[in-house]
């Protein structure tokens, strides 16, 4: 399956992000993401280990550490830490894994890959918003 149809399917079934790495700081990209999806309609569910609340949602310390069954992990971290958040995905039942423009790793991909998981890198959830015009169906 090519990146964009990935893009696409992850974009049209999940109408929930979990971002790892969110930022209480607006002037942050891991802030202005999503807050722009929360406008469009998807949830969002932080994961920051030092913010209480962002976009206006209870921030979760871990993955590990969310009630409910997560299902798209966004990311927003170094490229070198996301082997290690690849991994808590998959622990944590993922079933899609998001890493956003400028973050790659071939072995994130792999452990995200051999899971099972949807798995886009160095791409920006705005862009490949607009791009495709798809909003949550919920």
């Amino acid at each position: 399956m090519s990146t964009d149809a990935v893009v696409e399917e992850i974009l049209a079934t999940y109408d929930t992000i979990t971002v790892v790495g969110a930022s209480a700081n607006p002037a942050k990209a891991a802030n202005e993401v999503p807050a722009h999806m929360q406008h469009l309609g998807w949830r969002i569910i932080p994961v920051n280990p030092t913010a209480d609340e962002i976009v206006g949602e209870k921030v979760y310390r871990t993955l590990a550490d969310i009630p409910e069954q997560v299902g798209l992990v966004d990311v927003f971290r170094p490229s070198a830490d996301t082997p290690e958040i690849a991994r808590q995905a998959v622990a944590a039942g993922a079933t899609a894994l998001w890493l956003q423009l400028g973050i790659s790793s071939p072995e994130a991909r792999e452990i995200a890959e051999s899971a099972g998981l949807l798995y886009v890198e160095d791409r920006c959830l705005i862009i490949e918003q607009r791009r495709t015009g798809i909003t949550p169906s919920a």
